[in-house]
């Protein structure tokens, strides 16, 4: 066995997610009801593992709302499951938001190939993540968060140490516990789930837990931002029909009108759910709401705060 080969072994020997689990040792014996039971008994302990790191999580919160204040970019960087959790809410910012599908990005060791099918090595190598870094321009306001079950993915790595020697700040979120990551970050996230139904399938509770951790950084950051009121979501985009009649109900929900008037306004609004509630509530009309907006931030309560004074 090579030396690095053996290292790799031995790195891996020590890690959590890679042990049995003495809970589901008899699991290839299970009838479906009994494997859906442990599976199930072992995803309960996830969202408890979760809780214990909520002030980190509400840190990482706060820096990628000051990334947005400047102009950055929120970047994922992972590979495997961790790669595709991160593109999964990348992509959903832009529907949700409104956010310009640029704002949050999602890198994966292989490129795009890689989403659909597992791309060979791609992972092992720290350039590959400083240089997917390097083709979509990094800059010291982005914010980089890797994604990482075991912590030591090298691509992860790499895109982490390219993250840092540009002035960006950095986030890590894996399910291994802190004291066996190598690496320094500015918010560290480490969920120790423990060891997994199947030996080593990450997909499972660390995917889980990453998936979790990642929705609280977006959607947190967003309500930071503005891009909620109360809680209801109200800079989606009218991209497709079930939007645009969500779109019609919240409105309807906030302002008591019927359904025919709230399509009158959102065309009133440019389709914008956020400005025909403030034309609305607030008696603007469209220029004067999106002034008012543009003003506090993009906050409806502070705009009728204002207008009710």
């Amino acid at each position: 066995m090579k030396n690095n080969e053996q290292g790799l072994f031995t790195q891996l020997k020590k890690l959590d997610t890679e042990q049995r689990n003495t809970n589901t040792r008899e699991i290839d014996l299970a009838d479906s009801l009994e494997i859906a039971r442990l599976i199930n008994a072992e995803d309960k302990k996830v969202a408890f593992e979760v809780e214990k790191k909520l002030p980190e999580i509400a840190r990482g919160i706060d820096l990628v709302k000051e990334a947005f204040d400047k102009g950055g970019r929120l970047i994922y960087a992972g590979a495997g499951t961790s790669g595709r959790l991160g593109i999964l809410d990348a992509s959903e910012c832009p529907p949700t938001f409104g956010t310009d599908p640029g704002q949050v990005i999602g890198l994966i060791a292989g490129g795009e190939e890689a989403v659909f099918r597992s791309q060979e090595r791609a992972e092992d190598f720290e350039s590959n993540g400083r240089e997917a870094l390097q083709e979509i321009n990094l800059a010291a306001e982005d914010i980089v968060c890797g994604i990482a079950a075991s912590g030591r993915t090298p691509y992860v790595h790499g895109a982490l140490k390219e993250a840092r020697e540009t002035g960006c700040h950095t986030i890590f979120v894996t399910t291994v516990p802190a004291s066996q990551i190598t690496i320094e970050v500015d918010v560290m996230i480490d969920i120790p789930v423990g060891p997994e139904v199947i030996m080593g399938s990450t997909r499972m509770k660390s995917g889980t837990a990453q998936k979790m951790v990642l929705n609280m950084l977006t959607t947190g950051s967003m309500i930071r931002k503005g891009k909620v009121y109360e809680n209801v979501m109200v800079d989606l985009q009218l991209s497709n029909e079930k939007l645009t009649e969500r779109s019609k109900r919240i409105v309807m929900s906030f302002t008591g009108i019927d359904y025919q008037e709230a399509g009158e306004w959102l065309e009133k609004a440019g389709g914008h759910v956020k400005t025909a509630l403030v034309m609305i509530l607030g008696g603007l009309d469209r220029s004067e709401a999106e002034q008012k907006l543009a003003q506090h931030d993009g906050f409806i309560r502070k705009v009728l705060q204002e207008t009710k004074q």
